[in-house]
């Protein structure tokens, strides 16, 4: 048996709906102790997946509000199982009383996660379909939420199921041949399935293809801003977010440490790093800070390099030109427009993919720089049918069947015996599974649901 789990499904801040999630054996019965339907029905006498106004009762039997309540019994339910839904007003203390008189009826606290769990342990999603809907959730641009939804849908374990059907095909045909020699079975020769090996590399590789750019549109594109003390950076940090993010000083030295943030830049989301003023120190904290910002400039995709246009080239300037022509894009922010300028801008020609001008103070030149990061960055991966690889798990267990495929193949090409090319099919096959449950342990299906809030 399923025991019966409820918890609120929405935000805790106040908003016009609050629902509280029931799911289990005896989730409608639970529902049916702490909400009374206004038609003199009994809640369990209502058809699925139909609205039925009423009055939800607290731990007293008080009427708390008058909402709404549906039930959708399983297996045709988001978990599988009998589920309910209360919906009422949002406020924080209908919602908390709510949930209240659900645990004193004989519910639990749902666990994060638990829902989504229940639906991928009762056959409703795979794996990749579980893990989009927490992508979806997290969605910071409309690519990336159509991308989570094509997958929510399907999209990549249709893919992969496909090359694991083919290499199931292949490895039963062999066994077929092994088990029953007296049967009239076609022999099993293995450069037949060269063209299924072919594929199924190909396919995998296109898959694999898409995960760098499909990391960026799940996270954003990190982004460094670095340049020497008092060159504007924290300013051009704030300007960029749209408010005080950072302390800004006339003092050298103030930003020690990186400050990070995500910004909207048209259909990218960046995630923007402010770092410590690059320039030799003694002071050790700062020291730590410079050091920082010199490994945030090689670990970002985007450099935003910001120089001081009203003072003279200085020896950090020519460092932070160097660091960041070695960055994948980088961009040359040459602030303090609104002074009179002084900055020899010959140290930039050829190092940069764009040279922009603003005021960071002001606000001049923000929306050029954003126009320029938006070039330099690209468009961002088509979600399309949901076919873009987001998750580091994922990747990793295409990137291990890729292997294992491209092994079995060669070891074909080569004329190995059929036994031993199998095997590499079967670890492909294994890594397959892993990709969408088939084959998962126990303790990675939890560290997956960690990452989801409790409700869903």
């Amino acid at each position: 048996m399923a025991d019966t789990i409820a918890a609120v499904s929405t935000g805790w801040g106040i908003s016009a709906i609050g629902i509280i999630r029931l799911s289990g054996d005896t989730a409608i019965e639970t529902a049916e102790r702490v909400f009374r339907p206004l038609n003199g029905r009994k809640l369990s006498e209502h058809p699925d997946r139909r609205l039925v106004l009423g009055e939800l009762l607290a731990e007293d039997g008080a009427v708390l509000d008058r909402c709404l309540c549906t039930v959708s019994r399983g297996p045709s339910s988001y978990t599988g199982e009998d589920t309910a839904e209360i919906q009422c007003h949002g406020s924080p203390v209908v919602l908390s009383e709510g949930l209240k008189s659900l645990f004193r009826a004989g519910a639990r606290q749902a666990l994060a996660g638990e829902f989504t769990r229940r639906a991928f342990l009762n056959g409703l999603l795979d794996l990749t379909q579980a893990e989009a809907v927490i992508d979806l959730i997290d969605a910071e641009t409309a690519e990336g939420a159509k991308n989570a939804a094509g997958q929510l849908g399907g999209a990549v374990s249709r893919r992969t199921d496909r090359i694991y059907d083919a290499l199931l095909d292949m490895t039963a045909h062999f066994q077929a041949v092994i088990d029953y020699p007296d049967e009239d079975i076609e022999d099993f020769r293995l450069r037949e399935y060269l063209d299924t090996f072919h594929s199924s590399e190909e396919e995998l590789k296109r898959l694999l293809s898409t995960f760098e750019r499909g990391s960026l549109l799940r996270t954003g594109v990190p982004t460094a801003i670095i340049g020497r003390p008092n060159a504007g950076k924290s300013s051009l940090l704030n300007a960029m977010v749209g408010y005080e993010r950072a302390i800004v000083t006339a003092r050298e030295g103030t930003t020690r440490d990186t400050i990070e943030e995500r910004v909207r830049i048209g259909g990218s989301v960046l995630r923007l790093t402010d770092t410590a003023g690059i320039r030799p120190t003694e002071d050790e904290a700062e020291r730590l800070g410079v050091e920082r910002a010199r490994r945030a400039a090689e670990d970002a995709s985007l450099v935003l390099a910001v120089f001081d246009g009203s003072r003279p080239v200085s020896d950090e300037d020519r460092e932070v030109a160097e660091r960041a022509s070695r960055a994948e894009g980088r961009i040359a922010v040459v602030n303090k427009s609104d002074l009179p300028a002084a900055f020899d801008e010959e140290l930039l020609a050829g190092r940069f993919d764009g040279v922009v001008h603003v005021s960071a103070l002001t606000g001049d030149g923000i929306d050029s720089l954003a126009e320029q990061i938006g070039r330099v960055i690209g468009p961002l991966p088509q979600a399309g049918q949901g076919e873009i690889l987001t998750n580091a798990r994922q990747a990793e267990a295409v990137s291990r069947a890729l292997e294992a495929i491209t092994a079995a193949r060669e070891a074909a090409e080569d004329g190995v015996t059929p036994d031993a090319v199998l095997t590499g099919v079967e670890e492909a096959m294994a890594a397959l599974g892993e990709l969408t449950g088939k084959t998962v342990r126990d303790d990675v299906v939890t560290r997956i649901f960690e990452r989801f809030c409790v409700g869903k």
